[in-house]
C-alpha cells in the first residue's frame, strides 16, 4: 500500500512539473457604449447622430496565447487573436478569423524573440502603445490620427518575420519584414508593364524606458498599401491611396511620470509616394497628460495638430478629454468628450468633406468643418 501511495505521489509531482512548463491562456475584452456626434454625414449634408458604438477605448477581441518551456531559457510561444463587434457579432479586420494577430515563434532569455505570422509593426508596438493619447487614455480609437494613416493602432503586417530584443537595462529594439508572397516581387516592385505591385512591408523600432522616463522611435514602410489585406482606407483627407506605391511613416515620442501624473509628446511624419505625380506628407504633433485622482479614477487630456501638405494644405486641431472609473481590476466605465475642426483645401475639394475622424469610429462630418463627440462606455477584460 505504501509503495502504491508513493508511486501515485511521484506521478503527481511529475505531472505538476510538466504542466508548469507549458501554459495556454484564453483572454479578451469587450468595449461597448453609446456615442453622440453633432455633425455626422447624411444624405442632405450633416446631422446629429446618437449610436451604439463598439471598441472605442480598445477594440473588442478574444484570443489564445501559449508558451512551452523547452529548457535552458528557450521557449516556444504563439498568439491567435480575433477582433469582433459586440454590436452584431461579426468579425473585424475584414472578416479574418484571427485578424488582429496570428503568430508562432521562439524566445530566449537574454536575447529576445523571433516570431512568424501576422503581427503588429513597431510603429504600433512602440509609439501607439507608449506615447499617444489613444494608447495611454480611454480616448482610444477616437484619439488616434485620421484613418490611422501613421500606423499607430492598426499596423498589422501579413507574412512577417519579427525580431524583438530582450530588455537590456530599459533598452529594447527590433526589426521585421513582411513578405509580398508574389513571384518576382520580393521587394514589392510592380510587375513589368503594370503600375500595381504587391504589398510588402518592413519596420524598425527602438525604445528606452527607465524609471519615470521613456523615449522611443519607429519607422514603417509599406509598398502598395491598397493591395494589403485587409486593404487600407481608400482615401485620407481626399488623397486616394489606390495609386500610392509607398507609404512611409516615421515617429518619435517621449513620456515622463511623476507621482500620479504622466505627461507625453509624440511626432509622426507619413509620406505617400504615388506611382505618378507629387508626393503627399501628413504630419501630426501631439501632447497629453493624465492624472490619477484616486486609485480608481483617472482623468486624461490630449491635443493633436495634424497637417497635410501636397498641392494644397489642410489643418486639423483636435482636443480629447476623458475620465475613467475602475469598478475592479477588470471592469471600468468611462466618459469621453472630443472636438475636432478642419481648415484649408486639398485640390478642388474643401477639407471639411473629408474631416472624418481619427478612425472610422467617429464617422465623416459631411459638409461641416467641425465635429463634437461624447461617449459613455463600459469595458470588461477577461
Amino acid at each position: 500500500m505504501n509503495k502504491k501511495i508513493l508511486t501515485a505521489a511521484t506521478f503527481a509531482v511529475f505531472a505538476s512539473a510538466a504542466h508548469a512548463q507549458s501554459s495556454v491562456t484564453l483572454y479578451g475584452l469587450i468595449d461597448a457604449g453609446i456615442s453622440y456626434v453633432n455633425n455626422a454625414k447624411s444624405a442632405t449634408g450633416h446631422d446629429s447622430l446618437t449610436k451604439y458604438d463598439d471598441g472605442v477605448a480598445q477594440g473588442s477581441r478574444w484570443g489564445i496565447r501559449g508558451t512551452e518551456d523547452l529548457g535552458g531559457g528557450l521557449k516556444a510561444l504563439f498568439v491567435l487573436e480575433n477582433g469582433f463587434s459586440s454590436a452584431n457579432g461579426t468579425a473585424g479586420q475584414g472578416g479574418a478569423m484571427f485578424g488582429r494577430q496570428a503568430y508562432v515563434g521562439l524566445s530566449k532569455d537574454g536575447i529576445g524573440s523571433l516570431t512568424f505570422g501576422r503581427q503588429y509593426s513597431f510603429t504600433t508596438d512602440v509609439l501607439g502603445s507608449n506615447y499617444s493619447t489613444g494608447g495611454l487614455t480611454v480616448a482610444g480609437n477616437y484619439a488616434y490620427h485620421i484613418n490611422d494613416i501613421d500606423q499607430l493602432t492598426s499596423s498589422r503586417i501579413n507574412n512577417s518575420v519579427k525580431y524583438s530584443s530582450a530588455n537590456f537595462s530599459g533598452l529594447t529594439f527590433g526589426a521585421m519584414y513582411g513578405f509580398s508572397n508574389q513571384a518576382g516581387a520580393f521587394a514589392g516592385a510592380p510587375a513589368v508593364g503594370t503600375t500595381a505591385g504587391s504589398s510588402r512591408a518592413y519596420s524598425f523600432g527602438l525604445n528606452y524606458a527607465n524609471g519615470p522616463f521613456g523615449i522611443g522611435a519607429a519607422y514603417t514602410d509599406i509598398t502598395y498599401p491598397s493591395q494589403a489585406s485587409p486593404a487600407f482606407s481608400t482615401a485620407v483627407a481626399n488623397v486616394s491611396i489606390s495609386g500610392v506605391h509607398d507609404l512611409r511613416s516615421f515617429g518619435v515620442g517621449g513620456r515622463y511620470m511623476f507621482g500620479p501624473a504622466t505627461l507625453w509628446a509624440l511626432y509622426t511624419n507619413t509620406r505617400l509616394e504615388p506611382t505618378t505625380g507629387s508626393s503627399t506628407t501628413f504630419a501630426a504633433y501631439e501632447a497629453g497628460a493624465k492624472y490619477a485622482i484616486t486609485p480608481a479614477i483617472t482623468a486624461g487630456a490630449g491635443y493633436t495638430y495634424m497637417h497635410l501638405s501636397n498641392a494644397n494644405r489642410g489643418h486639423w486641431n483636435q482636443v480629447d478629454l476623458s475620465a475613467d472609473y475602475a469598478l475592479s481590476k477588470r471592469t471600468d466605465v468611462y466618459v469621453l468628450g472630443i472636438y475636432q475642426i478642419a481648415s484649408g483645401r486639398n485640390g478642388t475639394q474643401d477639407l471639411q468633406a473629408q474631416i472624418g475622424s481619427s478612425t472610422s469610429y467617429f464617422g465623416t462630418s459631411g459638409t461641416a468643418d467641425n465635429q463634437l463627440a461624447f461617449r459613455l462606455g463600459l469595458r470588461h477584460k477577461f
